[in-house]
């Protein structure tokens, strides 16, 4: 497992996330030394799904408007069906990874995470996976959409679903590992 020990990454997420979707990424990274930081647009705690019921709470760490994209080396984007639809109308969620986008840092997006992404309007050209309803929205968005357990490009990881985790987990920690990657 790769030290990571200096490095921090945002989560951005609402309640609603699909709670293995958060929960099992966040782990790997806290094992391989890293800092983790959950934000959402609200204090106090936000509310995980499990499959089909309300779930756990955690702890947000900072709001939206307290962070910026320099604060961290990635970002991750947990999926669930409400989580990403509620991310992708705060214009505040939506410039962070904009900047995410922009800076070339790890961006890792599961299952309807990249949802928000999409809001960006900086998909155009790029190799992504989803869970495969989103893959009309993916592909309208100028995506090269493909069916696989975890697709990179370029330092943005993507994912179709939980059952993808364990790939998942390992790709976001080497691209964290590997820094920038810049986009030709």
């Amino acid at each position: 497992m790769a030290n990571l020990t200096g490095k921090k990454v945002a989560i951005l997420t609402e309640s609603g996330f699909e709670e293995v979707e958060l929960t099992s990424p966040k782990k790997a990274l806290e094992a391989a030394g890293v800092r983790v930081d959950i934000i959402s647009s609200q204090k106090g705690k936000v509310k995980a799904w499990d499959h089909d019921h309300w779930s756990i709470e955690l702890e947000v760490d900072k709001t939206f408007d307290e962070v910026q994209e320099s604060d961290y080396d990635a970002l991750l984007l947990p999926g669930g069906v409400m989580n990403p639809d509620k991310l992708r109308t705060e214009p505040r969620a939506v410039e962070l990874a904009n900047q995410f986008l922009d800076s070339g840092k790890p961006v890792a997006a599961i299952c309807h995470g990249p949802q928000l992404l999409i809001e960006t309007g900086k998909l155009g050209g790029r190799k992504m996976t989803s869970y495969p309803s989103l893959k009309t929205d993916l592909t309208n968005a100028g995506v090269s959409w493909e069916d696989k357990e975890v697709v990179v490009d370029q330092g943005l990881v993507t994912s179709r679903s939980p059952k993808d985790l364990e790939a998942f987990n390992r790709k976001l920690i080497e691209e964290l590992g590997e820094g920038i990657h810049n986009r030709n």
